[in-house]
C-alpha cells in the first residue's frame, strides 16, 4: 500500500487545479462546438436577426465567464490544449 501513495500525488490543491483545468477544457470544447454551429446556421440564414443577437451576446458571455475561470484557476488558454498524440490538439486555437 506505500508503493499506492507515493505514486498517487494527493495534494488538494493539485487535485483542484488539475480538475478544474479538466472542466474548463471541456466546456471550452463545447463552446467552441456551439460556435463553430452557429456560425454554420448564420451562414446558411436559417436564424432570425434577434436569434443571431442572441447568440451572438450568448457566446461573447461565455466566453467572458471562460476567461474570469481560467483566470481563477491561473491557467492560459493554451493550458486547456490537451495534445492527443497523433491526433493532434483537442481545441481549436483560432
Amino acid at each position: 500500500m506505500s508503493d499506492l501513495r507515493t505514486r498517487i500525488e494527493a495534494d488538494p490543491d493539485t487535485v483542484a487545479h488539475e480538475l478544474g483545468r479538466l472542466v474548463l477544457t471541456i466546456v471550452e470544447l463545447l463552446r467552441q462546438l456551439m460556435e463553430r454551429q452557429a456560425l454554420r446556421r448564420v451562414d446558411a440564414g436559417d436564424l432570425s436577426d434577434e436569434t443571431v443577437e442572441r447568440l451572438g451576446v450568448g457566446l461573447m458571455r461565455l466566453e467572458e465567464a471562460m476567461d474570469e475561470l481560467r483566470e481563477h484557476f491561473g491557467l492560459r488558454p493554451e493550458d486547456l490544449n490537451l495534445d492527443l498524440g497523433p491526433l493532434g490538439h483537442l481545441l481549436d486555437t483560432h
